[in-house]
């Protein structure tokens, strides 16, 4: 009891202590605090800049595993099982054939009173052969003005009838036909300076007519290796009257084979003229011998030939003729750039009929049956052709002749026409040598579906020998077309046709004499021609043509201008 006490009163004596020494310390800490203290700047706490540094631990595996295995095939032989069935035969059917029509007419009107029909008459398809009728007739009756106001009748006629048959054998087939054609001109232009010259027009009508017939027999070769030949006659009758005729035989023939690679063969031809006693008591004759051989890949190609010719005329005496031919042509970017180059030459035979077609007014005294022969000694061109990329063809070619006897035509003119009334309506044949540079480009193609395109043009550069001027020719012409098609229904057109400008010597005299009487020059011709056709059905067609739309004025020789704006509608039938 005592202790518990005594022990009570040790604890609270030694608290009493404890905060005494507490309450000393406190004052002496307040005693510290009074202390004054002077500041002179203000305080103003902060922290050092410091880059942290982040980084993921890389973890590299050092070791490595190279697995290595071994393995092996057991083979064993499978044998399906099938069953044969007999597979039909393939039915080839051919494409379905458009219909052939056994017959066509076209008749047409146009302005200058001018009538045409055109009749085709033929077998339908047969393996057998062919047989038909062609005729066609085309005139105008209208008149022209002259350089004095005048207008006189220039009108003209073109009749021709042809009956022809071919006959198919089993590897050749024969082949036939019976010609006739008449042309019909009048010599309506003349010298207007001379007054004194009004003709009838039976006074000026200038009447051509051939008759004829052909026989050919050729082989049937769809293979070029295989022996290929065609064997030709023709005769001919050629007149203008009684007294001024011509006969005319032709023999053709041409054989050729492949032989170690090689294409070789050879063409013969013989050419007789008999004109009437009139003319010449003499005949005339050509006679060719023409062997090659030719050789060709997709790449390239080229030919090797000559041609031994002897001409005679109804002039001079026999004349013996050598002609090159050599071809090459070699892809220089396939199907769009293609070279080819020629060394060649030919002879010209100025037969009436040809002859005619190029100026039917020469002077009718028989002249027209006895014209040399014109021959190119030595033809080099050379170009490039291909496809043009969009749907097109393209030829662009350079060449040089030196030609002799080239023909070209003088206009006549007497001053006194009471005794022979020429007055300038026919024209003198004057032959000259020549050297001829020729350009040449032209192009087609197809734009869409509906429009088709053409174009060429030509520059001609003439060197006569002793004429002053090559009379009758341009130095350039050109001509561009378009089509429209609008699903076989409506068929349009346009044409630009221009001829650079030409010069014509007229001698007022009735003898050909090598001097420049008179100079005639014709402007440059520019034309423009449109033409439609509706198709109503497959067998029913209207159709209209409109030429010459600028009234522009063109002279084919001296003193004969042209008929200008012409226009034609007509209809075409098929039974």
């Amino acid at each position: 009891m005592k202790s518990k006490y005594g022990n009570m009163m040790k604890r609270n004596l030694l608290n009493i202590f404890l905060l005494l020494l507490i309450t000393v310390d406190l004052f002496s800490q307040e005693q510290d605090l009074k202390r004054e203290v002077t500041l002179y700047n203000p305080f103003i706490p902060s922290l050092s800049d410091f880059r942290k540094k982040s980084f993921l631990p890389v973890i590299r595996d050092t070791s490595s595993v190279r697995p290595e295995f071994t393995y092996t095939v057991n083979t064993n032989p499978y044998s399906p099982e099938y069953t044969i069935n007999p597979i039909k035969a393939a039915a080839i059917v051919p494409d379905p054939l458009e219909k052939l029509y056994k017959s066509h007419v076209k008749l047409g009107l146009g302005n200058y009173y001018a009538p045409l029909a055109e009749i085709s008459i033929t077998n339908e398809r047969s393996r057998e052969g062919i047989y038909g009728l062609y005729a066609k007739h085309y005139s105008t009756h209208g008149k022209v003005k002259l350089q004095n106001d005048k207008r006189v009748f220039a009108g003209y006629m073109d009749n021709d009838v042809s009956l022809f048959g071919k006959k198919f054998f089993h590897d050749n087939y024969l082949e036939g036909s019976i010609d006739y054609f008449q042309k019909t001109r009048h010599a309506y232009g003349y010298d207007t300076s001379i007054v004194a010259y009004d003709p009838e027009k039976k006074d000026i009508r200038i009447p051509y007519s051939k008759i004829g017939a052909s026989l050919s027999f050729a082989s049937l070769t769809l293979d070029s290796s295989d022996f290929s030949y065609d064997f030709d006659v023709a005769y001919s009758y050629f007149f203008s009257d009684r007294s001024l005729s011509q006969n005319s035989l032709e023999l053709a023939g041409y054989m050729a084979k492949t032989y170690l690679d090689l294409y070789m063969g050879a063409g013969l031809e013989m050419d007789f003229y008999r004109p009437s006693r009139e003319i010449s008591r003499s005949g005339r004759y050509v006679a060719a011998l023409s062997p090659f051989i030719s050789k060709s890949s997709a790449q390239w190609n080229f030919r090797l030939g000559i041609q031994l010719l002897l001409d005679s005329d109804t002039t001079s005496s026999v004349k013996f003729r050598f002609y090159p031919d050599a071809r090459l042509g070699f892809g220089i970017v396939p199907s769009y750039v293609e070279f080819f180059a020629r060394l060649s030459g030919k002879l010209e035979k100025n037969t009436p009929d040809k002859i005619i077609d190029e100026n039917p007014f020469l002077l009718r005294n028989g002249s027209l049956f006895a014209l040399p022969n014109t021959s190119h000694q030595l033809v080099l061109s050379g170009g490039l052709k291909g496809n043009t990329g969009i749907g097109g063809n393209y030829v662009l070619s350079a060449s040089y002749s030196m030609i002799q006897n080239m023909l070209f035509y003088a206009g006549l003119v007497d001053d006194d026409p009471l005794p022979v009334p020429l007055a300038g309506n026919y024209f003198l044949s004057v032959p000259d040598d020549v050297e001829l540079f020729n350009l040449h480009a032209e192009i087609n193609g197809v734009i869409g579906n509906r429009i088709t395109y053409r174009g060429n043009t030509n520059y001609f550069n003439y060197k006569p020998g002793t004429l002053e001027y090559p009379w009758g020719k341009q130095s350039w012409d050109a001509q561009i077309g378009l089509k429209y098609n609008l699903r076989n229904k409506i068929i349009a057109g346009i044409e630009l046709t221009s001829l650079g400008s030409r010069r014509f010597i007229v001698n007022r005299s009735n003898t050909l004499v090598p001097q420049e009487d008179y100079v005639f020059i014709s402007p440059v011709y520019v034309s423009s021609n449109l033409s439609a056709e509706y198709r109503y059905t497959k067998i029913l067609s209207l159709w209209a043509r409109l030429n010459n739309i600028d009234f522009t004025r063109n002279f084919d020789w001296a003193f004969y201008p042209t008929q200008r704006y012409m226009f034609m509608v007509g209809l075409t039938y098929s039974l």
